[in-house]
């Protein structure tokens, strides 16, 4: 991993705080993501701060609502890069890959929520763009969901689904700690 790359945080705001949503898995993930963040800090390396903004009225992630604003621990500081997404992946017409072009940033390393959607279209998208990615299995989480049958599969098995979709081919997945070594 180069020394400028990019710490990407994905949907770090208010909405996904617990008492917002269902039973999940990683309940140490949000301590995780912000070693990886104060690490990223210290060393002066590039951050970037991603929120959803839904296009779908009465959506929970409508623009303007608290649900909304990044969760305090994760407020962008002022040198820190933040952008909006309208769709799971943070890449789509949102300017991202110019920001990190221009930068000269190939590497990235993706955190926050959720890992079988935002975390996981991100990824790709990145991957299929040429950047290099970490994914840190211990710094993102997902939901208890129903599949397209109906059953209600738990979190750890939606997550442990993505992170094997994108071994390999699209991410390495390491955990916080090989990172931070």
């Amino acid at each position: 991993m180069h020394s400028n790359a990019a710490l990407i945080l994905v949907d770090m705001q208010c909405g996904m705080r617990p008492e917002n949503t269902g039973p999940r898995n990683n309940p140490q993930a949000e301590d995780n993501m912000e070693r990886l963040l104060v690490h990223w800090r210290k060393q002066r390396r590039p951050v970037v701060h991603v929120r959803h903004m839904s296009r779908m009225p009465g959506s929970p992630f409508w623009p303007g609502t608290p649900n909304c604003d990044f969760q305090p621990r994760f407020a962008p500081l002022a040198s820190e890069h933040r952008m909006e997404k309208n769709v799971a992946d943070a890449f789509a017409n949102s300017g991202l890959e110019r920001w990190l072009r221009l930068r000269d940033i190939s590497d990235l390393v993706v955190v926050g929520v959720s890992t079988n959607n935002s975390v996981e279209a991100t990824v790709r998208a990145a991957s299929c763009l040429g950047f290099g990615v970490t994914l840190p299995e211990d710094a993102c989480y997902t939901y208890d969901k129903a599949d397209y049958l109906g059953a209600v599969r738990p979190a750890a098995e939606w997550h442990l689904m993505a992170l094997s979709n994108l071994q390999g081919e699209y991410a390495t997945i390491r955990s916080t700690d090989a990172i931070l070594a």
